[in-house]
Formats: C-alpha cells, sequence, structure tokens
C-alpha cells in the first residue's frame, strides 16, 4: 500500500516545484543558508500539496479512470490503494502542509491555499474548457514562482520573470495539448473532452504566437531589467533559452512527445541546455 500511495502521489511531478528557486537564484541568495532552507522547505511542502492534489483528483475520476486502458492501472482505479486510505492521505497532507507553509511564510500559505482551491475548480470544470485549462496550467508555474518570492526578502527580482514564467508555461502547456491530440488521432486512443475543442491547426498557431513572444520576452529581460549586471552579460543565456524552446518544438512535432515532466528527465539535449543556461546563470550572478 505504501508503494501504491507514493505513485499515486506522482513524485516525478515534483520537478515542477524547481520554479519555486527562481526567486532565490535570481535575487543572488543561492548562497544564503537561511534563504535556502526557507525555499528548499517550502518547495517540499508545495510538492506534497500538489501530491494531495493528484490524490484527490484520482478519487474523483475513479469511475472513468477505470474505464480507461492506461489510468485504469493507477493505484486508486486498480483497487491497490483503498479509497478510504487515498482520503486520508490527501486530507492528512493538506493538514500538514498547510500549517507548516503558515510558519514559513503567511504569504506563502496563501499561495498554496490558491493553488489547492484553483488545482481544485479546475479538475471539477475548468480543464474541460478550451483555451481556459492551459491559461490555468500556466498560472500553477507562475504561483510557484510567486511563492518563492515570498519565503525570502527580495529586492531584485523583476517582474519580467513573471511574465516569462507566464509565457514559457503557455508554451508548455499548448505543447502538451498537441502531443495529446497527435497521439488521440494517431492511435485512436481515448479522447479528453478538451481535445475536442482544439485542432492541430490551432495549437501549431498558438504555440508560435507563445514560443515567439517568450524568446522576445526573455531577450527584453536579459538587457532591460534593473539590477542585471552592467555588461549586458545575461544575453549570453539567450541561445540556451533559444535552443530549449527549439528542442521542445521538435519533440511534439517530430518525436514522440509527451507530458513536459517525461520529457524533462528523459531528453538529454534538453537536459543539456537547461544545465548550461542554468550554469550561465549561476557564473554571471555570483562569479561575474
Amino acid at each position: 500500500m505504501i508503494a501504491a500511495l507514493i505513485k499515486s502521489m506522482r513524485p516525478k511531478q515534483w520537478v515542477k516545484s524547481g520554479f519555486i528557486f527562481t526567486a532565490l537564484v535570481f535575487e543572488r541568495k543561492l548562497l544564503d543558508q537561511s534563504a535556502f532552507l526557507h525555499t528548499l522547505a517550502g518547495a517540499v511542502l508545495f510538492s506534497l500539496i500538489a501530491s494531495a492534489v493528484y490524490i484527490i483528483n484520482d478519487i474523483a475520476d475513479l469511475e472513468a479512470d477505470q474505464n480507461h486502458s492506461k489510468k485504469k492501472l493507477r493505484p486508486i482505479a486498480s483497487g491497490k490503494l483503498p479509497i478510504s486510505a487515498a482520503w486520508a492521505a490527501g486530507i492528512g497532507l493538506i493538514l500538514i502542509s498547510l500549517p507548516l507553509a503558515y510558519i514559513l511564510s503567511p504569504a506563502f500559505s496563501g499561495i498554496c491555499a490558491l493553488y489547492l482551491i484553483l488545482n481544485l475548480f479546475y479538475s471539477s470544470w475548468l480543464k474541460h474548457v478550451p483555451l481556459i485549462d492551459v491559461l490555468i496550467l500556466a498560472s500553477f508555474y507562475v504561483l510557484r514562482v510567486t511563492g518563492g518570492v515570498t519565503l525570502i526578502e527580495v529586492k531584485r527580482f523583476s517582474p519580467w520573470l513573471y511574465v516569462v514564467t507566464s509565457l514559457f508555461a503557455l508554451f508548455i502547456g499548448l505543447g502538451k495539448r498537441r502531443a495529446e491530440l497527435v497521439l488521440q488521432i494517431k492511435y485512436s486512443s481515448e479522447s479528453r473532452p478538451v481535445l475536442d475543442g482544439y485542432s492541430l491547426e490551432l495549437l501549431d498557431q498558438l504555440i508560435n504566437i507563445v514560443s515567439g513572444t517568450t524568446i522576445i520576452a526573455y531577450s527584453l529581460y536579459t538587457f532591460s531589467a534593473e539590477n542585471l549586471p552592467e555588461n549586458h552579460s545575461m544575453m549570453i543565456t539567450i541561445p540556451f533559452v533559444l535552443y530549449g524552446i527549439f528542442r521542445y518544438l521538435y519533440l511534439i512535432q517530430i518525436g514522440e512527445g509527451g507530458a513536459p515532466e517525461d520529457i524533462a528527465l528523459s531528453d538529454r539535449p534538453l537536459q543539456v541546455a537547461i544545465l548550461l543556461w542554468l550554469f550561465s546563470i549561476l557564473m554571471i550572478f555570483y562569479i561575474n
């Protein structure tokens, strides 16, 4: 049962909590032990709240998952994790995480509560509304970044990073919908209701708009945001962002595609681009 519970918590999704470290890195406080520990604790608590959401969603989707060729293998749908235990785990994670989040920062607990409430609305209704669904998904990434800002004292954090995060998250969300639609068309797999409101042509147009806007917004950030090095050295990170976006486009249009977290954890060229981007930022902020 413990193994089934851990699987239901979807630990692979915890990689998204890395966005909470955005403020820590760009505020140049990565070497500040107190700030680092606060942010790390926040990322752990946010991950646990996200896991509670996944468990509750699986309970709500029990009947649909049992009739799905792949989702029927999920622990709750397959019966490996009893519903009573799933409810206890989901509610327990929330009751433990939110008070601890409040101890870290009252504002951070508010962000966590908003994320929880918005997720419940998304799962019960908004995920079936085309366009709104990807906008809500993008907001989850922005909330993670905002949560990280509430955990430390911020002086240098640029509003441009909220813009870039929003656009990048939209890009990822639209790419995910495109990959799902291709699989549905190619293999006649079970249809998600929201996919009936999309077409490949529409998604490709939206992806073109958002990807181009993301590149422009990030480029503007590197040389127009305040508190960056005066020699504009942040501009050397632009090629890594370009390649990362191009690589993701390649994977969803030429490759097999898949969920963003699966791609990030499996595609070596994309991982190298991300690591080089992070390394260049660390060099600019902490060694330059």
